[in-house]
């Protein structure tokens, strides 16, 4: 069993910044893809970036969100830019067996999730 946990959430003006990390317990951290997802109030839960050797991200998030991964240290990390309103919701952080489809929330295992609120 893997334990994910997220950290980093908060709430902060439009046009701000926020880091989110994510720590992902067990030995095999550098062979699972990593991704961040998201969910507003009402919404079905949406796929915002991921991280194997290379790098996925959603179209409303590109140019503003940076993933990155520390293998030594279990850790995936979101950088979030430039954010918007409508970035508002509970982010997700999600470690999955395979490299196949990062896109589909089917993750083997997820963090509690924390929220991000970016007031206009």
């Amino acid at each position: 069993q893997v334990q994910v946990v997220e950290s980093g959430g908060g709430a902060v003006q439009a046009g701000g910044s926020l880091s989110l990390s994510c720590v992902a317990s067990g030995r095999a951290f550098s062979t699972y893809g990593m991704g961040w997802f998201r969910q507003a109030p009402g919404k079905e839960r949406e796929f915002v970036a991921a991280i194997t050797r290379s790098t996925y991200y959603a179209a409303s998030v590109k140019g503003r969100f940076t993933i990155s991964r520390d293998n030594a240290k279990n850790t995936v990390y979101l950088q979030m830019n430039s954010l918007k309103p409508e970035d508002t919701a509970v982010y997700y952080c999600g470690a999955k067996g395979s490299w196949y489809d990062l896109t589909s929330p089917e993750y083997d295992f997820w963090g509690q999730g924390t929220q991000v609120t970016v007031s206009s």
